[in-house]
């Protein structure tokens, strides 16, 4: 006799119903995991792909930010309106049918029919290529975030009352993505193993999905456990809340990353953490047990925006890897705060997508902002200490009492901040030099001052926005003639020592400089002398003047990088010189004899070609005997100029025996091994030569300069193969190419030597 009846017999649709129940979650949190990988990766690889379009620009990833997130936003309406109008069923079919079309655009590549940029409306262009080149790929994998929660939530799952916490594994998947590609990808990967990588990726996000819409429409309901609230209708309000805490550390990823990446490098290892960091806010506070406890993120708030309160704007980045981190670690701290209100405000899993589309609203708003507005109605990068007061104002229970008396509290200080403002724009008072000290002290009272309002929410605010203010306002010893702003940064005309000399700063590198007065007051006569790295006796006038005697005379010169056009004044006689120039606000700017002499005494005649130079240097009938390679954006050369096959652009353009000067100056990266490299690899000469007798720059009106020389031979480059030292291969790390490139690993050996 058997020792069980039928009825207690366990029947196999049982097992396969008790499979899928436990199948579920894991099969969602993969199909999460991989759509999330797929969607963040593709992001730092096609915008290293458009770079060399756009001059390496760090805009390029701003703007491509403000893209990624009007799609993401696209996405979720779909998303939003396919869960409204269709059974998961349905649409999960349809998602696939979508996946299919979009599975016809593989591999990942620039659209054909894109080349060169226009001068105006460069972040349109950028805009449109990005659509055209990838809009589809990104939509399909941005939809299938809330897609896959919303039919979760619907499944009966007894886990389903909490679809939110699977937002953890896909932004988990993001992270990932995000920091794989600077450490494992870019280094060791080209561009096209990338995309075919990317397709493959792609091809198991297919399967996965297939895999979903199959088990969740075969599987039978499960009971579950879920609260419906009674919230089904939110007031205009709640959502306006929900896209304000979303908006700000939005535009605040783009201001960070901006605000890193202009004196450091356009290169994705240093786009993807401030973004990495961003989606990891997400895995740690949308959770039912955050990482951080969200008081504890409050109160840390404080303590670390009071320190870079006072050293933000105008402040040296000397010392970098502490300038990255303080910046990165209050930019973890806000975006925490203000993630960890976002998911309090949670709605029911009944409007999810509701939730999702206004947090991607403000995703768009907040990064259109930071990536398009502000450089259109700002001349400085005053968005991101603005951005920084408004996630300060995100803070819990700040407006408990009410508006008004909130308010008061920093009102006093705003209105302090505002008369200094004034004040300076009225009389453009600078103090002078002997007061840095005082100027010194005057900061860290007032951290001090601000730490110690932390427990006043809106007393501590105020004093964070008059320290912006200080900081940006009292300048010792140098007095700004002129702020303009580009798509390709931030410059500053100034004068500096009591009117003695005039610069130009792109972001805090001086690019420029003209000497007004002698020592002893009277005004500088006679011929212009050239200042910085090019004065007279330096390694710019050697090389120069190197090439020039080796064949008698330079017939054509070509100079890549205009800055205040200090290098017109080594041309001689009748030399034709030509500058390429992508920035048209350097152009007016170096045209301008009312900011700089150089071109207006030296070379009026000379032209200027606007665009990137390999693209205008390629278009270009010439041959010439000197190629200087002077481009920079703030202190980061641009990636492109410096390949394989930019240099054998440049020698395609050069006469049998002319030469290349390469100025290799940097603060980061140490770029010989670079250039060795690329030297080797066409059968180059290369010689280098570091500058160290300049002194003090604001002093002497000297820089030390760091140089290469390149030729077809030795004899061509004169007295400097007897003078410079060789320059040899770095056999330790790869060639560059417009394939492959390995920004980390420059910057490393910079620091570090190896």
């Amino acid at each position: 006799m058997s020792l069980f009846n039928a009825s207690d017999r366990i029947s196999p649709d049982c097992d396969r119903q008790a499979m899928v129940v436990r199948l579920t979650p894991l099969l969602y949190v993969a199909t999460l995991f991989v759509s999330a990988l797929l969607l963040f990766s593709i992001q730092p690889m096609f915008a290293k792909m458009v770079l060399p379009k756009l001059g390496g620009a760090p805009a390029v990833w701003s703007v491509a930010m403000v893209f990624f997130q009007t799609v993401l936003l696209s996405g979720y309406a779909y998303a939003h309106l396919l869960n409204r109008v269709l059974p998961p069923r349905w649409a999960a079919v349809f998602h696939l049918a979508l996946l299919g079309a979009t599975a016809t655009m593989l591999p990942i590549a620039i659209a054909p029919g894109w080349g060169v940029p226009p001068s105006d409306g460069t972040a349109l262009w950028l805009f449109g290529l990005f659509a055209v080149s990838i809009g589809l790929p990104f939509f399909t994998l941005s939809a299938s975030a809330p897609l896959l929660q919303s039919w979760f939530a619907g499944s009966g799952h007894s886990r389903a009352g909490n679809p939110y916490v699977l937002y953890a594994a896909s932004n988990l998947g993001s992270f990932a993505a995000l920091f794989a590609y600077p450490v494992v990808i870019e280094p060791f990967l080209t561009l096209k193993t990338q995309a075919a990588a990317w397709s493959i990726g792609f091809a198991l996000l297919a399967m996965l999905l297939s895999l979903v819409a199959v088990l969740t429409s075969r599987a039978k309901p499960v009971a579950a456990k879920v609260e419906v609230s009674d919230d089904m209708r939110a007031s205009t309000g709640e959502r306006m809340r929900w896209i304000a805490l979303a908006a700000v550390p939005s535009g605040l990823v783009i201001a960070v990353t901006a605000y890193l990446t202009t004196d450091i490098a356009a290169a994705p290892f240093l786009w993807v953490v401030p973004l990495a960091i961003y989606l990891l806010t997400f895995v740690a506070v949308f959770r039912e047990r955050p990482w951080i406890a969200h008081a504890n993120v409050v109160r840390f708030v404080p303590f670390a925006v009071a320190p870079l309160a006072v050293s933000l704007i105008g402040g040296e980045k000397v010392f970098w890897l502490t300038t990255i981190a303080l910046n990165l670690v209050v930019f973890a701290l806000l975006t925490l705060m203000c993630h960890g209100e976002l998911y309090a405000r949670r709605p029911s899993p009944r409007r999810l997508t509701e939730f999702y589309l206004c947090t991607s609203l403000g995703g768009v708003i907040g990064g259109a902002f930071a990536g398009l507005v502000a450089p259109q109605i700002f001349n400085g990068n005053y968005e991101y200490p603005i951005l920084i007061a408004l996630a300060l104002l995100c803070a819990p229970g700040i407006f408990t009492g009410g508006v008004r008396k909130a308010l008061t509290g920093a009102l006093p200080w705003l209105a302090i901040s505002a008369a200094l403002a004034l004040v300076w724009y009225v009389t453009r008072y600078q103090p002078p030099a002997t007061l840095e000290l005082a100027f010194q002290v005057l900061l860290a009272l007032l951290a001090a001052a601000t730490l110690f309002q932390r427990q006043r929410p809106m007393r501590f605010v105020g004093l964070v926005i008059l320290s912006f203010a200080v900081t940006a306002l009292w300048r010792p010893g140098i007095a700004p003639i002129e702020t303009a702003r580009s798509f390709f940064g931030v410059h500053k005309v100034a004068e500096i020592n009591g009117g003695s000399a005039r610069l130009l700063y792109h972001g805090t590198t001086i690019h420029g400089a003209q000497r007004l007065r002698n020592d002893d007051g009277t005004p500088v006569t006679g011929p212009l002398l050239p200042q910085t790295y090019y004065y007279p006796g330096g390694p710019y006038a050697e090389a120069i003047g190197a090439a020039r005697a080796a064949r008698g005379s330079l017939d054509h010169v070509a100079v890549v990088g205009l800055g205040t056009g200090t290098l017109a004044c080594h041309r001689k006689g009748r030399e034709r010189w030509t500058f390429f120039e992508i920035d048209p606000e350097v152009i007016r700017i170096a045209r301008d004899p009312r900011r700089f002499e150089f071109l207006s005494k030296c070379a009026p005649d000379a032209p200027i070609v606007a665009g990137d130079a390999r693209l205008t240097l390629e278009a270009s009938t010439d041959r010439y005997d000197l190629i200087v390679l002077d481009a920079f954006s703030s202190d980061a050369i641009p990636v492109h100029l410096l390949t394989r096959e930019a240099v054998a652009g440049y020698l395609s353009k050069l006469t049998p025996h002319g030469v290349i000067v390469v100025h290799i100056s940097n603060r980061y990266f140490d770029l010989a091994p670079v250039v060795g490299n690329v030297a080797q690899s066409l059968g180059l000469v290369a010689y280098l030569r570091e500058d160290t007798s300049a002194g003090d720059l604001l002093t002497t009106m000297k820089a030390n300069a760091r140089l290469v020389v390149l030729a077809r031979d030795a004899a061509a480059t004169g007295s400097v193969a007897a003078s410079w030292t060789p320059l040899q291969p770095d056999r330790s790390s790869a060639l560059w190419t417009d394939d492959y490139s390995n920004i980390l690993g420059v910057m490393l050996h910079k620091k570090f030597g190896g």
